[in-house]
């Protein structure tokens, strides 16, 4: 398939309604109606990639393998109907229930209805999610418009080895869903330009805002990261949980220009073969 020059995509930093499903598909569903009604007519600027934070549909606790769902249940009928409404990739994770074993799994929903899954690697120990969920084992890379797209979820980005792109450039595109505390923001946001910077990538984190039903405070800081490192879309640390910041941005990816850099500055060809350190 050809590479779309230009990609565009947007993210939603949302304030998940705790484990009301519904709510939230209604939450989604209107924050991309508005955004994509106010985009000029000539479709130039119509969405490639919708992004929603790490279980959307719910929000990330205790709970989450109790409300885990079929491979093709109610969340990914929404997805696949705001895929085909927009003519976009839906990316966003909620939990599944797959062989008898629940995963926090990150699903990129085309609007034909086909869809690649990654499912979360690094299950969160530090929270019941890692007694709750199975670990998923394999890299996933995913093809939309001849892009080729890493998607990963949260704790992940903590992981530079397993998040290493290739001598011959295995992704172009790292996407990150994620429920990011707070009380870590800076460490976030660091992460997000550091994997931009040393896999030659464009990253996109999309986090929760907000405050969940534990008392847990998220701060957002949503953005979308060149192969740089350099912001070219981002929201501020909302840092006040009674008033959360929660919107939409969005950015346009440049094939030519990443392509660009990545001839003149082949770090690639000196990146450490795995094994042999």
């Amino acid at each position: 398939m050809t590479k779309k020059d230009n990609l565009n995509i947007a993210i939603f930093q949302q304030n998940i309604v705790w484990e009301n499903p519904g709510a939230n598909f209604d939450k989604v569903a209107k924050a991309f109606d508005d955004y994509v009604s106010a985009l000029p007519s000539d479709g130039s600027q119509n969405p490639d990639i919708l992004v929603v934070p790490e279980t959307f549909s719910t929000g990330f606790g205790d709970h989450m393998a109790r409300q885990a769902e079929e491979p093709q249940g109610p969340t990914y009928d929404f997805a696949l109907a705001v895929a085909r409404r927009y003519d976009a990739l839906f990316a966003g994770s909620w939990t599944v229930r797959d062989g008898g074993t629940v995963y926090n799994r990150l699903h990129l929903v085309r609007p034909d209805g086909t869809c690649d899954y990654y499912d979360k690697a690094h299950t969160f120990r530090m929270s019941s999610e890692a007694s709750q969920l199975g670990r998923g084992a394999r890299r996933v890379t995913a093809q939309w418009r001849g892009w080729r797209i890493r998607p990963v979820v949260c704790y992940d980005l903590r992981f530079p080895i397993w998040l290493r792109n290739t001598a011959d450039w295995d992704y172009d595109l790292l996407l990150v869903c994620a429920n990011w505390p707070g009380s870590r923001y800076e460490a976030w946001r660091t992460l997000l330009r550091a994997r931009a910077i040393e896999n030659l990538a464009y990253c996109v984190g999309c986090n929760r805002v907000g405050r969940d039903s534990t008392g847990i405070d998220y701060a957002g800081c949503s953005a979308i990261v060149d192969y740089k490192g350099l912001p070219m879309s981002e929201i501020p640390p909302s840092l006040d949980a009674t008033r959360p910041d929660e919107r939409i941005i969005a950015a346009t990816l440049s094939a030519p220009s990443l392509a660009t850099f990545r001839q003149h500055w082949p770090f690639n060809l000196d990146f450490d073969e795995f094994g042999s350190f």
